[in-house]
């Protein structure tokens, strides 16, 4: 039997011991029962019973399951009982041709490693949770005088506070908007800041103190940060009570504009709470789960409560949960779960699982102190989780009722973009022109019931170069936004989209962010569709998210096609906009510039001179001439090509 190392990313080599622990066992390419048998039982002679995790691969090398076990002797010898497996255990044996053997020191961190190696591999008998997104943080930056608040995805390099995982960027976002109005923290990046020397249009709204243009002083921002920070921590009531206490005294000393501002912060504090559907009073930190199922599918619903507060909530569907019993399915959910999300001291489960010691050992470590895994009984938390199972019955059926159905084109196309919920505005932005002439950029309006044409727009390009595609986007952005920034500023308008689409690849993504960045709007979901490099028949858009990252669809998706037939929708519109404006430059006459001529003026003077040029060399006895012309309007079309007389 050969002995074959295998690796794994570094940070969990001495960790689990994986150099000097991985066992494959090869056998032959058909597919057979017998020799799937023989194959398992072949490794559990090498086996001894300690802790590790096992993976059964193919013919081809592919993985087709990953397990643990607190003894892996005894665990992967049950494979060879065949008569006590299930039908989907029996395939899987019958397609099995080699394994894998990974020791660790415990089971906590079996179940650890288990959860990465599902994760990585993707295979087709275990339960995936099927979310590759990762969860946004709030960022309280500590490297600057003037702390930057901003949303934060991927590893927590930056130094200062992060306060998560929210659920969706759309809850992230909706909480930034909000602590905006409450703190007047700016959401502009450092370079921006540097570069002003008047307030932006945020500080017109209230959403920004302008420490920029010093509006503020440090010792004053600097309690605005800390206020931030007692109302992320759990500390909201103190936060309230304080900003009250200082309405009042202004009042008291007749500083009337400054009672008015806390008295709109006091709203929006009030806001958040009031906008928290999901009463956690009481609670403090913890993630709750609730499962339902239904007809061979499975959702399982988060809610992450911190300090009281509700910072979003997520439906999951894990695939490949047929022949296991419900808690497994959980079981083996929040280990992937966790594999990328730091676990709450807290988490609550509306079920018994027979491994929750085990997985609360586990996260332990990824917590920074003890876990617990409970069933709440009754109380605060009791309700809540009756909360969250109402939730995940509600989130089943809208899965079940939509399935084949333009909303679950939709759904699906939220998923892809990584969005928190389904769009109901998307806005989709196009360039046209041919070098350079007659340039203008276009918009289209696109929510469930189909495209929105009274809402299409234009925009003649003005300031920017005509062949300048980045500059053209970004003067399209900032005139677009600018606009609906001064004219619904609290977004209640519906005229703010859910997502704008870029019809474009990197470039104009740069563009589109810079132009929102300097008007201080960051929380609008983008996305740029470009060709791909075999593109031709095949379609294979790329898709450019704003962190870098790209993703493609495959050739038959419906989500695909209905993002073509967006793109292609303003492709139409801005092509239409461009051909009807190169027309009227070429159909144009130095008499459309004149004050008072109208078509049919213009008509008359032609047939009676012949050329527009002809009319610009009349005399004025001539001009009176011409039919239809009087005296007055002879005048003023001789005055416009004779100002000096």
């Amino acid at each position: 039997m050969a002995k074959k190392p295998e690796t794994t990313p570094d940070r969990d080599t001495e960790r689990f011991h994986e150099d000097r622990a991985a066992i494959t066992v090869r056998g032959a390419d058909k597919p057979d029962i017998d020799l799937g048998v023989s194959v398992i039982r072949d490794t559990v002679q090498t086996l001894k019973p300690k802790p590790g995790v096992y993976r059964m691969l193919d013919a081809r090398g592919d993985v087709l399951y990953v397990g643990k076990a607190r003894a892996l002797k005894n665990r992967v010898a049950n494979y060879t009982q065949v008569e006590r497996l299930s039908n989907r255990l029996r395939r899987m044996v019958s397609q099995t041709r080699s394994m894998t053997i990974i020791t660790t020191n415990s089971e906590a961190e079996a179940l650890l490693l288990e959860a990465q190696l599902i994760k990585r591999f993707r295979p087709p008998y275990n339960v995936l949770l099927r979310d590759d997104k990762s969860f946004p943080f709030i960022l309280l930056r500590a490297d600057h005088a003037f702390p930057r608040i901003s949303k934060h995805r991927g590893a927590r390099k930056a130094k200062g506070n992060y306060y998560g995982p929210f659920a969706s960027a759309g809850s992230v976002n909706t909480t930034i908007n909000a602590l905006q109005k409450l703190f007047l923290l700016r959401s502009c990046n450092d370079g921006f800041m540097a570069r002003r020397d008047r307030p932006c249009l945020l500080y017109q709204i209230r959403r920004c103190s302008a420490p920029c243009v010093d509006r503020i002083s440090e010792a004053d921002y600097g309690d605005l940060v800390r206020q931030a920070k007692d109302f992320l921590g759990g500390k909201s009531g103190a936060v309230q009570r304080e900003i009250e206490a200082q309405m009042h005294k202004a009042a008291e000393d007749l500083d009337f504009e400054r009672a008015a501002m806390m008295r709109d912060r006091l709203r929006a504090a009030t806001f958040i709470q009031g906008s928290q559907a999901i009463n956690a009073e009481g609670v403090g930190n913890a993630d709750v789960f609730a499962m339902a199922t239904k007809g061979g599918q499975v959702a399982v619903q988060a809610f992450f409560i911190r300090g009281g507060q509700n910072w979003g909530h997520r439906a999951f569907f894990p695939s490949h949960t047929e022949g296991l019993s419900e808690e497994e399915v959980l079981t083996a959910f929040l280990a992937q779960f966790y594999e990328e999300v730091p676990p709450a001291r807290l988490i609550l489960v509306d079920r018994e699982l027979p491994e929750a010691d085990l997985l609360a050992e586990a996260l332990a470590e990824g917590a920074g102190g003890k876990v617990e895994v409970s069933v709440p009984q009754r109380g605060d938390r009791r309700r809540l989780m009756e909360q969250a199972q109402r939730n995940a019955t509600e989130a089943l059926d809208r899965r079940m009722a939509e399935s084949g159905t333009k909303a679950k084109v939709m759904r699906e196309l939220a998923e892809f973009l990584e969005l928190a919920e389904v769009p109901q505005r998307i806005e989709v932005y196009d360039n046209s022109h041919i070098q350079g002439t007659n340039a203008l950029g276009a918009m289209i309006v696109a929510g469930p019931e189909g495209f929105v044409k009274a809402q299409y727009r234009k925009w003649n390009i003005k300031t920017a170069q005509t062949n300048d595609d980045f500059g053209m986007m970004r003067e399209v952005m900032t005139r677009r936004f600018g606009k609906v920034q001064e004219e619904d500023p609290d977004r209640d308008g519906g005229m703010w989209p859910d997502l704008v689409l870029i019809d474009g690849g990197k470039g104009q993504m740069s563009a589109v962010k810079e132009a929102l960045s300097e008007l201080g709007i960051e929380d609008v979901p983008l996305i740029a569709i470009a060709k791909g490099p075999h593109h031709g028949r095949e379609g294979r858009e790329v898709f450019h998210f704003p962190d870098g990252r790209e993703k493609m669809l495959p050739v038959n998706s419906p989500v695909l096609f209905q993002l073509q037939v967006m793109r292609d929708e303003v492709h139409r519109y801005a092509i239409g906009a461009h051909r009807a404006k190169r027309s009227r430059a070429i159909t144009a006459s130095p008499l459309d510039e004149i004050p008072g001529i109208g078509p049919a003026r213009k008509r008359a003077l032609l047939l009676h001179f012949g050329t527009a040029g002809k009319v610009r060399a009349a005399s004025l006895d001539d001009l009176q001439r011409a039919p239809g012309v009087s005296a007055a309007v002879a005048q003023t079309i001789y005055d416009f090509y004779h100002p000096n007389g």
